[in-house]
């Protein structure tokens, strides 16, 4: 006897790149997941090129609809009314605006949308007036989109007071861990101590507040490596070279698995200006590095939680950094003993949510005023 069809039986997904950022590596990490678990996934791509490419998971229908800098708003609605999916899934913040014009291009066509907050909602790199537009475009987010995930009770306890949403329509999910990848290379791991940094080489990372305060800790010793690419590479080598670290610093670009440079590292420093819920946070402390944070998301002192594992400071406190770092590079300083990683059971979460929110969406199109 066939097993009665799932109510999100088909998923649609769509990403800009594939070129190595966060929201996009674990979106692949679920879509492989519905698939092997029975489900359809489409997943649109603005551009398939890029270090992600090679994660791409088979059993997913992979289409390539706009360029490396523009996936095309009228695009994705119109992938999804040919597709035709049960639900149609947003994988972070930045992406919600394609949500947006899909239901308003749509209509009642339009299926139902369920959307994960990848990153804050309240951002310190904004000034008034933005931060004010932000916050009333979050406001209209409960007209497009009809259910939310965050990554931890942190973040939902925001996203209903940032957005106007009641609990209800907000589910907690932390992302799935990820898995080692296959044929990894040997890991980049410097001679002696060192710091690590993983992240794309973007504004909202902040590294070039990292380097200002590894040029100030008193260890000559240590070295810094940084794993991520991205468009502040030249501004980055340009910094480094100013404070003639070029010996002591490495930015060796993209990696498929920094877990095991992580593993080796004496402490990793995240020092962001806003994040949502930093995975590398976790994935250092599941191997045993302590951590360096700014206080970047309501999200991180939830990971960070005691002093044994790590230390929180300021994005705009400089010296604070800098103590923070020369405190777990001290000498004989204790390692913190390995945390497990939440979201083992991710996939099948999103699963749950999408068939509910599937169902309430058809209940709701069967009951509707007429005119």
């Amino acid at each position: 006897m066939l097993s009665p069809r799932p109510p999100a039986a088909h998923i649609l997904a769509y990403a800009q790149t594939l070129d190595g950022g966060g929201v996009e590596k674990t979106l692949l990490r679920l879509a492989g997941s519905w698939a092997q678990l029975g489900r359809r996934v489409t997943l649109i791509v603005g551009d398939v090129a890029g270090p992600l490419a090679r994660d791409l998971p088979d059993g997913v229908e992979v289409r390539q609809v706009g360029t490396k800098t523009m996936l095309g708003m009228s695009a994705i609605a119109a992938q999804t009314e040919a597709v035709a999916p049960d639900v149609l899934f947003c994988p972070g913040n930045h992406y919600t605006a394609l949500a947006a014009w899909t239901r308003l291009r749509l209509g009642f066509r339009c299926p139902p949308i369920v959307a994960k907050i990848s990153n804050a909602l309240v951002r310190r790199d904004q000034n008034a007036a933005v931060a004010a537009t932000y916050r009333e475009w979050l406001r209209w987010h409960p007209r497009f989109v009809d259910r939310l995930v965050a990554m931890s009770p942190a973040m939902a306890e925001e996203a209903c007071r940032m957005m106007g949403v009641p609990q209800a329509m907000v589910s907690v999910i932390p992302n799935p861990p990820p898995r080692p990848a296959p044929g990894t290379a040997s890991p980049l791991v410097p001679n002696g101590r060192f710091l690590v940094g993983v992240g794309r080489l973007a504004p909202q990372k902040r590294w070039d507040r990292l380097i200002d305060a590894f040029a100030d800790i008193d260890a000559r010793d240590v070295s810094l490596m940084i794993l991520g690419e991205g468009a502040e590479r030249a501004t980055i080598e340009s910094q480094v070279a100013a404070y003639g670290l070029g010996d002591r610093v490495r930015l060796p670009g993209h990696v498929d698995d920094p877990t095991p440079t992580i593993a080796r590292a004496t402490a990793l420093a995240l020092v962001s200006d806003f994040e949502g819920v930093p995975g590398v946070l976790r994935e250092s402390l599941a191997v045993g590095t302590p951590v360096v944070a700014t206080d970047s998301s309501v999200a991180v002192r939830e990971i960070v939680t005691s002093a044994a594992v790590g230390s929180v400071v300021a994005p705009g406190d400089a010296a604070g950094l800098v103590a923070a770092l020369e405190h777990w590079l001290a000498p004989g300083r204790s390692r913190p003993n390995p945390i497990p990683q939440p979201g083992e059971d991710a996939a099948t979460a999103y699963l749950d949510l999408f068939d509910e929110t599937v169902l309430e969406h058809r209940f709701k199109r069967g009951f509707r005023p007429t005119a």
